[in-house]
């Protein structure tokens, strides 16, 4: 196991700022998720922990060591650090037992050291040992790089979107299975992923990346609840914006007076709101309560998310996400309020003066 600390790390590709200053630390044992849309720079960041690339400013340190840093630069071979691709980069030609102990000296080559419990850690019985890749699923595949990964006993565990060529199913199931192997050696890990509900799944905390800055640093729960931005929070689960007002420690808006998770002066805000704090019961049921009427239905069995137009409000519209079994009818007229606090942002928007 490793800590990570990352301060001030910059990379520019020609005049192109790739990373600007970024300071990141990972506690020893932990998972951090690293989310960002493409081109944000999660990879890069990556590349520089390996040793793949050289930062143009900043420095890294391992287990207290500095591996990058003015005037100083470990090789990767140097680092011990575990690295997982995104098609798992399994060699064809090798047997799975073959492929996890590829890394290690010649003599534990031989003697497949740890063959069987690595297969176990990942959850696959030790009959794989002698399988070819070609032979395995996608998401086995995965965990036999994993597997590799871990043969040589890293300080540091790097994984690069390693579920995003599997079907939505087996992406589940092997992300639970990759976290739980994690947790049981205990390695110290970093995951890149574009999947908002795979880092808010697995990381331990999560960093946003964003254009090449890390935006927020938080853990999922609060990344989703309070996120900092309105761009966050759109890109981190479906996410409405409607004007309100602060008024002391509350906001009032088109579906009543909420009160906010954290403080802001008083004044015009963007409140947000998430779908599954949409409530939608009988008209009669009283105050804070609007009325609107159903016009969509998006039904996926475990729940649905249903469309809204305010009657009281022109040109409102609202998404509640409910149980599948619970959802109205198109066309009928509902009573909707909503639950819990809610987030506001200083209003962009002004008034001409």
């Amino acid at each position: 196991m490793a800590d990570v600390d990352i301060r001030g790390l910059r990379k520019n590709f020609g005049n192109i700022a790739v990373l600007r200053d970024i300071d990141l630390s990972v506690a020893s044992g932990s998972l951090v998720a690293i989310l960002g849309p493409s081109g944000s720079g999660k990879t890069t960041l990556l590349r520089l922990l390996c040793g793949f690339e050289r930062g143009d400013g900043g420095s890294i340190r391992i287990n207290g060591q500095e591996v990058s840093g003015p005037g100083i630069f470990v090789p990767p071979e140097q680092r011990r650090i575990g690295y997982v691709a995104q098609e798992g980069a399994l060699f064809p030609h090798l047997s799975v037992a073959e492929n996890i102990v590829f890394g290690l000296p010649r003599a534990l080559r031989k003697t497949r050291h740890r063959v069987d419990e690595l297969l176990e850690l990942v959850g696959l019985p030790a009959d794989f040992a002698g399988r070819s890749p070609h032979s395995l699923s996608g998401g086995q595949q995965q965990r036999i790089a994993l597997a590799r990964a871990l043969a040589p006993a890293p300080t540091l565990v790097l994984l690069d979107e390693p579920f995003s060529s599997l079907d939505a199913g087996l992406r589940v199931e092997t992300r639970q299975a990759v976290a739980q192997a994690l947790s049981a050696a205990g390695a110290t890990a970093l995951l890149v992923t574009h999947d908002q509900s795979e880092a808010l799944s697995m990381g331990n905390e999560v960093a946003v990346l964003w254009s090449g800055e890390l935006v927020q640093v938080a853990s999922p729960e609060q990344l989703y609840r309070m996120p900092v931005t309105p761009e966050l929070a759109r890109f981190v689960g479906d996410a409405m914006l409607l004007p309100g007002r602060v008024e002391g420690t509350q906001v009032v808006f088109a579906l009543g007076t909420s009160p906010l998770m954290a403080p802001m002066p008083a004044g015009p805000v963007q409140v947000l709101l998430r779908p599954e704090q949409v409530r939608i019961g009988t008209v009669e049921e009283g105050a804070n309560t609007v009325t609107a009427r159903v016009v969509k239905v998006d039904y996926y069995g475990h729940d649905a998310c249903v469309h809204l137009d305010l009657l009281e409000v022109l040109s409102t519209a609202l998404i509640a996400r409910l149980p599948g079994h619970a959802c109205p009818q198109v066309g009928e007229v509902v009573g909707v309020r909503v639950e819990g606090a809610v987030v506001g942002y200083e209003d962009r928007v002004r008034p001409a003066s």
